[in-house]
């Protein structure tokens, strides 16, 4: 049975325009972070800091605690405890995206990053169009059109355009590093799905608040603060963290979210593939690196995708799920 809509809530009408612009706003975001990470954990950025000893689990922890923390103290004075509460039911489902969909891909991406490279960490995670499709014609939800399934395979060939996959030589496979890879690549496709469901019920805003509440808690299990306060960043450190947890998943998923609001899963989850389109455009001009003729014909292939996926479905409107996994 479909649940209900939160009181006060009337979800917004489909606006693809907006949804698109959403969507491309998180990933400008996500290749700023991208470009900001790789300036520090270079030396580019506070070299005579100690950045380079934050691990990927205290980096993903302090993406969604600054995150969390950031969106409750707005959120609180605004709405108060009342209009913040919701059925347990939709907390256990926000919960469940919480840590299925952003603390799992977000710690998995780093994991296949140490044991393959970024290259081939970001193909297989964005293998995630793929199971979004697949899963949304399975459950005849979406009709796998030629439209799709083009845009689909256009965004995952552009991807591997922009990242140098193609003329690199063989890319560096490890069993682990693929493996946590396609995890994250299932997670971010479970985001997507179960993201558009509980946003047909709730507004973004207590969605992003529970679901990095459930990302932070659950990593406050995994590492407590005894073991965070052990390490002794220093200043320059945990304001790094901070900017960065702004820049990588407060903003870009508040977008990414409002995106979701608005379009499908497919056509939302092709539109995500943006992301290391901008994070190449970004290095370019802020780190001054080379984006070379295939990379460039990568970028078109993108944004192919996207015209092509956004083109007007004929039938009926894309439902929202009954929740996000049943």
């Amino acid at each position: 049975m479909k649940a209900a809509a939160t009181p006060e809530f009337i979800p917004p009408a489909p606006h693809p325009f907006r949804g698109y612009f959403y969507i491309a706003l998180a990933a400008v975001f996500w290749g700023i972070s991208a470009s900001l990470g790789r300036a520090a954990f270079t030396g580019r950025l506070l070299p005579n800091s100690d950045i380079r000893s934050v691990t990927p689990l205290i980096l993903s922890q302090a993406r969604t605690t600054f995150s969390f923390l950031a969106v409750f103290m707005v959120l609180l004075p605004m709405r108060g405890w009342k209009r913040m509460r919701l059925p347990l039911a939709e907390i256990g489902r926000l919960f469940l995206l919480g840590l299925g969909g952003v603390a799992v891909s977000n710690y998995f991406y780093y994991v296949a990053i140490q044991r393959t490279d970024v290259a081939t960490a970001i193909i297989v995670q964005y293998t995630a169009p793929v199971w979004v499709l697949l899963y949304m014609a399975a459950r005849g939800i979406e009709k796998p059109t030629f439209a799709k399934i083009t845009a689909v395979f256009l965004a995952i060939a552009g991807i591997a355009l922009v990242i140098g996959l193609f003329g690199r030589g063989r890319p560096h496979l490890d069993v682990i590093g693929v493996v946590a890879a396609l995890i994250a690549a299932f997670s971010f496709a479970y985001y997507n799905i179960g993201g558009h469901s509980v946003l047909a019920r709730c507004d973004r805003w207590t969605v992003l608040l529970y679901t990095t509440l459930s990302a932070a808690a659950f990593w406050m299990i995994i590492n407590p603060p005894n073991t965070i306060a052990a390490a002794h960043y220093s200043a320059p450190t945990w304001l790094f963290l901070f900017t960065l947890s702004m820049l990588s998943v407060l903003l870009p998923f508040a977008f990414s979210v409002a995106g979701l609001q608005y379009l499908e899963p497919t056509k939302a989850i092709v539109a995500s593939c943006l992301e290391p389109v901008f994070t190449i455009l970004i290095a370019a001009v802020v780190l001054k690196e080379v984006v070379k003729p295939l990379q460039g014909l990568g970028v078109a292939l993108v944004l192919g995708a996207i015209l092509v996926v956004q083109r007007p479905t004929h039938g009926r409107p894309v439902p929202p799920l009954a929740g996000p996994v049943d």
